[in-house]
């Protein structure tokens, strides 16, 4: 799918012109031109930035390629720029992936490439506002971008406050799960905010054509933006980590007890096991009547040992102090 937004100085902004149209829209510099192509590659859209927009053969490569990390690249008269978006309503069950959205920048015309819809884009294509350059577009559009990010942090944040009240309650082998998942998407992101905090810090501080000067307020804006992202990524990078010794320090605790508990079991009835051992041997020579051992009275006594012992093996380890926890 192939869309348009053009505005000429003063005129209301016209939606989706012929593609024909575009040369000429591109002739007029007090007009800007947006054009925004959703779709896998094909030769239609390399054909429509190679002979409409005259783009360099590898710059359009590298945009029909899905593969990039951040970055931006000069080619004098105009910009390519490769930003990773987020869909902020993404279910956290799932793992946190990214999208590319591909930007040629120039003077009088904004074009974004993406093989998939982001909401980023959409928020702004509804507003129609096209300022005097642009630049403003690409402003606004990374703008949607890092407010997606933040709300998708603070559902990650949520995440990590529910796992750490779990884990004093049930700390069952999903919350592990929960809490790598969780470090693994925080890895992500924070290895996709770096540069492009680094990208727009380029544009709030160097001179390129495509850009008035003008502009560089908004782009430092935005670059404050992502700076507080990339702290909030490290504070929740900590917060999953404190959570992962958590649980892990519970789950060493609720082995100890386990394990305290099947010690003092085994202790209370080291005296029984003795008494009915000894008492059970048969390895005696009968050659004298030993009657005592299995009159009435010695079978009473046995009887009240095997339970004087316990109690009192018990009531000695509680003293110690050895069942607290």
């Amino acid at each position: 799918m192939i869309r348009s937004l053009y505005q000429q100085t003063d005129l209301e902004t016209q939606e989706n012109i012929p593609v024909d149209s575009y040369a000429d829209a591109l002739k007029n510099s007090q007009g800007v031109l947006w054009v925004d192509i959703c779709t896998e590659s094909n030769d239609e859209v390399e054909t429509l930035l190679r002979e409409t927009f005259g783009f360099h053969a590898l710059a359009i490569s590298d945009a029909l390629d899905e593969t990039h990390v951040p970055k931006m690249d000069d080619w004098d008269t105009y910009l390519t720029l490769v930003v990773r978006a987020v869909d902020p309503t993404l279910d956290l069950a799932e793992a946190v992936e990214t999208r590319e959205i591909d930007i040629f920048l120039g003077q009088n015309y904004f074009v974004t490439y993406h093989i998939a819809p982001i909401p980023a884009l959409e928020k702004v294509w509804k507003k129609t506002l096209i300022k005097s350059a642009a630049a403003h577009l690409f402003y606004q559009v990374i703008d949607e971008i890092v407010n997606d990010y933040i709300a998708l942090t603070d559902q990650i944040d949520d995440a990590i406050n529910d796992i750490e009240d779990q884990l004093f309650k049930n700390a069952e082998s999903d919350l592990l799960e929960n809490i790598f998942a969780l470090k693994r998407d925080l890895l992500h992101l924070r290895r996709i905010i770096a540069p492009q905090r680094d990208l727009v810090g380029r544009l709030s501080r160097v001179d390129y054509k495509v850009i008035n000067t003008d502009f560089r307020i908004y782009f430092r804006d935005v670059y404050d933006h992502f700076l507080r992202l990339y702290d909030i990524i490290e504070n929740l990078r900590d917060l999953v980590g404190s959570a992962l010794e958590i649980y892990l320090s519970v789950v060493n605790n609720h082995m100890n007890n386990v394990m305290k508990t099947l010690t003092i079991i085994t202790t209370l009835f080291m005296p029984i096991s003795f008494l009915t051992g000894f008492f059970g041997m048969n390895f005696f020579h009968p050659v004298e009547k030993l009657d005592l051992w299995t009159s009435l009275p010695m079978f009473g006594i046995l009887v009240l040992a095997t339970i004087v012992f316990p109690v009192s093996m018990f009531l000695w380890i509680r003293k110690r102090g050895w069942m607290q926890s």
